[in-house]
């Protein structure tokens, strides 16, 4: 993704409704989001769905965007994973109830067993050290790869990696108690 300055000058112009400079975002960050879109939805379809959403609601909210609360590419990453998380409970809606009239699945009280797993997970990722923590919700929720995450956290790419390694190793052997 393009450096900080240039989305948040882009941005800048975006809110004056400024065509090419929406089009300059868009071929700057648009991969990176398609990307963070993908890990989320695990569907092309609806991972092109997601940041088309995205764009159109950075469109009309650029006037809104406040360097001084959040940078230009974790403001439009917040975007599009709320997009992402508004489809995944669409479509996973419409899937359940598809199945349901089909007969393929049966009743059952999904909900509790959901709360237990994100109730363990929080547990696990509790025991993580900050940096690790961190490192892994940027990579993952927030889909930095490796390289960012080193500029971002100035750190050197190395350590992030290992940061991540064993944090994702820690998360595994905790789960599976």
């Amino acid at each position: 993704m393009a450096d900080d300055q240039q989305l948040q000058t882009l941005l800048s112009r975006v809110a004056l409704a400024d065509r090419k400079a929406f089009q300059q975002l868009y071929d700057l960050s648009s991969p990176h989001l398609y990307a963070a879109a993908l890990r989320i939805l695990r569907t092309p379809s609806l991972a092109e769905e997601a940041v088309q959403d995205a764009y159109v609601q950075i469109w009309q909210r650029a006037a809104s965007y406040r360097a001084n609360k959040a940078q230009a590419n974790t403001w439009m990453n917040a975007i599009l994973r709320y997009r992402a998380l508004d489809l995944l409970r669409k479509h996973g809606r419409e899937s359940s109830t598809e199945q349901l009239a089909e007969g393929d699945l049966p009743i059952t009280s999904g909900e509790a067993a959901l709360s237990d797993i994100q109730q363990d997970l929080q547990q696990c990722l509790d025991e993580l050290s900050p940096d690790q923590r961190r490192s892994i919700a940027l990579a993952y929720v927030e889909g930095y790869s490796h390289s960012e995450l080193s500029v971002q956290l100035d750190t050197a790419l190395g350590t992030v990696k290992s940061w991540i390694r064993r944090g994702l190793q820690q998360l595994k052997e905790c789960l599976q108690r």
